[in-house]
């Protein structure tokens, strides 16, 4: 790990204990992310420059970059069936044939979701649920050649992840049982979603996989564990959870055998907000088995965990495979809510053959509106080399990218105003994902929702 700091111009992302100590943080371990990845290349120093402001008013990006805008929330489904629903999240992409693209994308509606995913016959679980998936599919010009609902009848779904053989997860952020809100069935569960034929994974919850507040899952590419993280609202806050298979790696469908749900214990850490320092690095991490992962009674981060406990932390969110390790982050933890310290977000790598948790970085206070920097929330490996993350804070809105050397830099800032002139407000981004030939970045703008494909020189 090397021990040269590097000063980024205007905006370096500052730890806690530190700009010493982060440098350091992102020298070391971004390397190691990309070690046996196809993403070996370096983006550079500097990122794309600095951002242009987009006269149409919807997406600033860096010279050279462009954006097609492919669906918006209230517009015709291009399939039919309905509108294009609100609160767009979560997304992955996945590769067709004859060079196509099938993108699915989560909508996290509640109750009282403006637009809601039409109801779809055999894809709808729960009929009153508002939330569930949009399936899109592209041409190698990133052309819309169809949109058309995937699943139907869930609720809240925020993230979720892509799967070894080619699916999506969708994952519940709620746990409203039925009865609650108007819901006539269970929510807080995982949904498998076939990007290309939706109906081919219908809308069958994965029950043994938990009920909880869902955010965000990673699979293990090797031995098939799917990594899921909590984002609960209240203390005691979320929980970092591992499902074992018993058909691990099995292909569509084979979640539904069941599995043994369990969460992490770090010794001696109730609390991950109180770990401060990057690099910081525990050993021996303990999974402990999930005493009801229906949650029955009791939500499971409330559940008896025994006399050592279980660790805890707020607003887990984004959930990532790379290399040899699943990388998860915390975006930000906040003592007056209940956190046992404060923090502006933070990414944990978990390495599972030396059971090893490390903290890889932390971001700090942002002190500047329109520059990136502080709530984290989904991440993605990008092909040219280093992270890009969908910023989840106050102000200004942004996709900004973390370099192989350690720098942060904007590559998108969300220009839709949905407050006033006077007292501007700006959507989060979200669901950050590449074509399968990097090509092109697809990201949503959650509010109003808005999908964008980006492309440009990226770099290789």
């Amino acid at each position: 790990m090397s021990e040269n700091v590097r000063s980024a111009t205007r905006r370096e992302v500052l730890a806690r204990s530190g700009a010493l100590g982060l440098g350091i943080a992102f020298t070391g371990t971004l390397s190691e992310l990309f070690a046996g990845t196809a993403a070996a290349h370096d983006l550079g120093r500097t990122g794309y420059g600095p951002l242009v402001p987009d006269p149409n008013g919807l997406l600033d990006l860096p010279k050279g970059f462009r954006y097609r805008v492919l669906s918006r929330e209230g517009d015709p489904l291009r399939s039919g069936g309905g509108r294009v629903p609100s609160n767009h999240d979560g997304m992955a992409a996945f590769a067709g044939r004859h060079g196509r693209v099938h993108l699915v994308r989560n909508h996290e509606n509640r109750a009282d979701g403006r637009v809601p995913v039409p109801t779809a016959e055999g894809l709808t679980y729960d009929p009153t649920g508002r939330g569930g998936c949009t399936a899109l599919t592209l041409d190698a010009r990133n052309h819309v050649l169809s949109e058309r609902v995937a699943i139907a009848g869930t609720a809240v779904n925020c993230a979720g992840g892509p799967t070894p053989w080619g699916t999506w997860l969708t994952c519940e952020e709620t746990e409203d049982k039925a009865g609650a809100n108007g819901y006539t069935k269970d929510h807080g569960f995982i949904f498998e979603v076939d990007p290309v034929d939706p109906r081919r994974s219908g809308a069958v919850p994965l029950t043994a996989m938990g009920r909880f507040q869902h955010e965000a899952i990673a699979v293990d590419p090797k031995r098939g564990v799917v990594y899921e993280t909590e984002d609960a609202f209240e203390k005691p806050f979320g929980l970092f959870y591992r499902f074992l298979p018993d058909k691990p790696l099995g292909g569509l469908g084979s979640l539904r055998a069941g599995g043994r749900l369990q969460a992490m214990r770090v010794p001696g850490v109730p609390d991950l907000s109180t770990i401060q320092d990057t690099g910081a690095c525990f050993d021996g991490i303990e999974w402990v088995d999930v005493p009801d992962p229906q949650a029955a009674e009791t939500p499971i981060r409330f559940q008896d965990f025994g006399p050592q406990g279980i660790t805890h932390a707020q607003k887990l969110e984004g959930c990532y495979w790379g290399g040899r390790s699943v990388y998860f982050v915390s975006s930000f933890a906040r003592s007056d809510e209940g956190s046992a310290a404060d923090h502006f977000g933070q990414i944990w790598r978990y390495d599972p053959e030396p059971r090893r948790l490390t903290l890889v970085i932390v971001f700090g206070p942002d002190t500047d509106v329109q520059l990136p920097g502080e709530s984290p929330d989904n991440i993605c490996l990008a092909p040219s080399g280093g992270l890009m993350v969908c910023e989840d804070g106050e102000g200004a809105q942004h996709v900004f990218g973390v370099t192989r050397h350690g720098e942060v830099y904007a590559m998108a800032r969300n220009r839709q105003n949905t407050g006033t002139e006077a007292e501007p407000e700006w959507g989060e981004f979200a669901g950050v994902a590449f074509s399968p030939d990097g090509g092109t970045m697809y990201v949503n703008c959650y509010n109003p929702g808005t999908t964008f494909a980006v492309t440009g020189p990226w770099r290789r």
